[in-house]
């Protein structure tokens, strides 16, 4: 799915700003015909989460209605027009003038609808309706019931109940988007690159909808423009594909420090008119795992960075592009160098900045927190693999994307794991053969799904959830641990999370649970661990800043307390501790 853009060609319209909105706890509002346009509604933001924005919805995850209305531009006559949905959680159905567009499950990703044959000059309404309730045959699960399968079991609860340790916020959190096409447009795009010693190669697939009247002939011309060159090359289409490759001699290639871009410019032709066109940064790097070293362009590669929350006070969810600018300065000034998307794929204008500023990520599915009872075990088992499917297919031509985790922290047990997660992981590879795949546990040695990793990632918190206060006995279980690991499968690890939660503005001497001094000192003392394994490839601290959480008597103001910066973004002693050892790394 290509990311709408404007040119000669295309043109684009946000919907973003004040919508009608109203929560519909009853869900009444499909039989009263709210679907056709509904009155008595208050303005709500989008895109931001409807939680913080109104007192009575900050727990409420049930149905809600949104509504818009927009005229079309005059100069759109004769193109497709489309209206996409960067993300809305968790379920959304879609109607236009009245007439039901369709429906997509799962938040944070991508989903869109043809209007053409819909869409009027002046007045059009567009109503959405939303459904955010957690259940256990959704991904994420919520409101499980039964066997204890999540850390607030042992803690009384958290409300409201979800099996992941972050708040379910709700609502349209990223851009709602009007776009037109030409009748034959480029419908996709998929750019592999390689290196055959200083050369680089760029592999590119186009594909293009349908032509007008028929299979008319068709060609595409890929050219490539940056760091004093400029290569074109013209194939024509066989069906609706035409596929070239591109040689680079002496080609910059893409890495942190130095995230070289080139711009790959796509058109259409026929009988030398260009009928479409679309632009694409490319990044030329290869990444491949070879015995326990991570290799990035043919060179060991360490990560250094976090896992991460997309929150913030009042938009929730929601995108807020000062926040994405911010995060990035504080991950250059900390010294990180790559991040992974936990627990679910951030947004498309998140990882642009990745591209540009040269971050690593590990980018992952909304599936945390799985478990594998029988009861809707094939319903979350078909949501996973749509996950794996629409995550490769937005975010596949990203050179800072690295690595594909296709869930995390999975409560794997025999028999159905291990089955589970080998479909999971074979798909991505079919989808994907140029990166690693993984997921990450917190089980270890049991871990099901390690068996079909390319590179395993753990999460662990001895000296927290175990050895309380213990951080010495923590980190020599935590050693013994990763020998063991590493003896049974053989590859690669990172540590994608260890931590500990810190109160801002506590302090204690000698360290003691949270406070600032015992955060600062688990984390550099795991690192001391971490860098003494061989085979240990990066080191995630959890978490970069404070989120918010269910309530719970773990999670003093409904937050988690374990980032290293205050979730309004400020340092903790801890932020300081690792700039030092990042910085001289």
């Amino acid at each position: 799915m290509l990311y709408p853009q404007f040119n000669r060609f295309r043109q684009s319209h946000d919907l973003s700003g004040f919508w009608d909105f109203r929560f519909d706890p009853e869900g009444a509002g499909e039989g009263q015909g709210w679907s056709r346009g509904f009155d008595r509604g208050r303005p709500i933001a989008v895109p931001a989460s409807w939680n913080d924005q109104f007192e009575e919805g900050r727990d409420y995850l049930g149905p809600a209605w949104y509504q818009t209305r927009f005229d079309l531009p005059w100069n759109w006559d004769g193109k497709r027009l489309i209206v996409r949905f960067g993300s809305v959680n968790y379920l959304a159905e879609a109607w236009l003038n009245g007439t039901h567009l369709g429906g997509h499950e799962g938040g944070h990703l991508p989903f869109e609808f043809d209007i053409t044959a819909l869409a009027k000059l002046e007045a059009n309404c567009l109503v959405v309706r939303v459904d955010g309730e957690l259940a256990g045959d959704r991904v994420p699960p919520g409101n499980v019931t039964g066997e204890a399968v999540d850390f607030f079991a042992s803690h009384g609860g958290n409300y409201p109940q979800a099996q992941f340790d972050f708040f379910s916020f709700c609502g349209i959190q990223r851009p709602v988007l009007l776009y037109a096409v030409p009748t034959e447009a480029l419908a996709d795009l998929t750019v592999i690159t390689d290196l055959q010693g200083s050369t680089g190669q760029v592999r590119v697939r186009a594909v293009k909808g349908p032509a007008e009247g028929g299979d008319a002939e068709a060609a595409a011309r890929f050219t490539l423009r940056g760091h004093g060159l400029e290569l074109a090359i013209t194939t024509d289409f066989t069906g609706d594909t035409a596929e070239a490759v591109l040689s680079v001699p002496g080609a910059a290639l893409w890495s942190p420090g130095a995230p070289h871009l080139y711009e790959l410019a796509v058109e259409i032709l026929r009988h030398g008119t260009v009928l479409d066109a679309y632009t694409l940064p490319v990044g030329i790097r290869t990444v491949v795992v070879d015995g326990d070293r991570l290799l990035l362009n043919g060179h060991p590669i360490y990560l250094t960075g976090f896992g991460r929350h997309e929150d913030f006070p009042v938009v929730g969810r929601g995108l807020l592009p000062p926040v994405i600018v911010k995060d990035y300065a504080l991950m250059d000034w900390i010294g990180a160098n790559s991040f992974r998307t936990s627990h679910y794929p951030y947004s498309e204008q998140m990882l642009d900045m990745a591209d540009r500023l040269g971050f690593l990520v590990i980018a992952e599915t909304p599936a945390v927190g799985l478990y594998f009872r029988e009861d809707g075990l094939e319903r979350r088992a078909e949501l996973c693999l749509q996950y794996v499917q629409e995550l490769i297919a937005r975010d596949r031509n990203h050179p800072s994307v690295i690595m594909w985790s296709v869930a995390n922290e999975p409560h794997s047990k025999p028999p159905h794991a291990a089955p589970f997660f080998r479909r999971l992981l074979d798909e991505a590879r079919a989808l994907d053969g140029t990166r690693p795949v993984t997921l990450a546990s917190f089980l270890g040695e049991a871990e099901e799904g390690f068996e079909f990793c390319d590179v395993l990632c753990l999460n662990r918190y001895n000296g927290w959830y175990t050895e309380p206060g213990d951080i010495a006995r923590g980190t020599a279980l935590l050693s013994a641990e990763l020998d063991a690991i590493h003896r049974r499968f053989g590859k690669p690890l990172i540590l994608t999370e260890f931590g500990a939660d810190a109160i801002s503005g506590m302090h204690a001497q000698p360290p003691e649970m949270w406070s600032e001094e015992y955060q600062a000192e688990l984390i550099g003392r795991y690192i001391d661990v971490l860098r003494s394994k061989p085979y240990v490839v990066g080191e995630h601290v959890w978490n970069m800043c404070d989120f918010k959480t269910s309530q719970g008597v773990g999670r003093a103001g409904a937050l988690n307390h374990k980032g290293v910066f205050t979730r309004d973004r400020r340092p903790k002693l801890a932020a300081h501790r690792l700039r030092e050892i990042w910085r001289r790394s």
